[in-house]
């Protein structure tokens, strides 16, 4: 069986090595996930650039792989059943290369669970949520008259902000040890800048999640993970 099969993605975006893992991304919050926790592991991949331009995404290619055509996915061509395997959906991602390596999940099941917690808060609320207040407060959603929308993921986006300022009261990261969790959820606190909105919300607060931002880019798979794939 060829090595990507039943991938097409190959086809549009070929691999120079194909026996590692193939990175298809682009450096948003979400993608950049999965490049830091690459760079953080140590897994040996290469990465595509995918751009958000339907083309891309809403080709036939890369629907091979992720049928809901977002970025960003992978294929590790030794999946854990001796055959490829392609995945979507960053926080799926994560959890199945903290797997592989053995990094940032913990060290027992308790801890993977309180882990997985914190992921699942980042990909049910800090993602959906930031995202909207950067649609209504720097984007298309900007010119919409009414002031509820705004108001609404502001909010949110506030409430969030609180939670977060409260775990990480007395400690370093989200759940104990650097982990998957962080890896999720410190690129969409990043991405507030990018949105213009974090005097809106009072960012400089939040002094625990502040200290916390500045951690983790400091570490230098964070750094190069920010720039994965380079945009040319």
């Amino acid at each position: 069986m060829p090595p990507f099969a039943p991938y097409s993605i190959t086809d549009k975006w070929p691999a120079k090595d194909p026996s590692v893992i193939q990175l298809y991304s682009y450096p948003t919050p979400n993608g950049v996930k999965a490049s830091i926790m690459l760079e953080e592991t140590g897994l040996p991949y290469e990465a595509h650039l995918v751009t958000l331009a339907d083309a891309d995404v809403k080709s036939p290619e890369f629907l091979s792989l992720n049928p809901n055509n977002k970025i960003p996915a992978i294929i590790d061509p030794n999946g854990p059943d001796g055959a490829p395997i392609g995945l979507f959906e960053s926080g799926a991602i994560l959890l199945y290369l903290a797997e592989k390596s053995g990094k940032y999940l913990g060290e027992s099941t308790s801890d993977r669970h309180r882990i997985t917690q914190w992921l699942m808060y980042q990909m049910g609320g800090v993602g959906p949520m930031f995202g909207q207040l950067g649609f209504f407060h720097k984007f298309a959603g900007k010119d919409i008259e009414d002031p509820r929308p705004r108001e609404r993921y502001a909010n949110e986006a506030k409430r969030l902000l609180n939670v977060l300022n409260t775990q990480l009261d007395g400690q370093d990261w989200i759940a104990g040890d650097y982990s998957v969790a962080d890896i999720a959820i410190a690129p969409w606190l990043r991405a507030l800048d990018f949105y213009g909105a974090k005097e809106m919300l009072g960012w400089e607060d939040y002094s625990h999640v502040v200290a916390y931002l500045d951690r983790f880019l400091d570490r230098p798979a964070v750094q190069k993970g920010l720039a994965i794939p380079e945009r040319g």
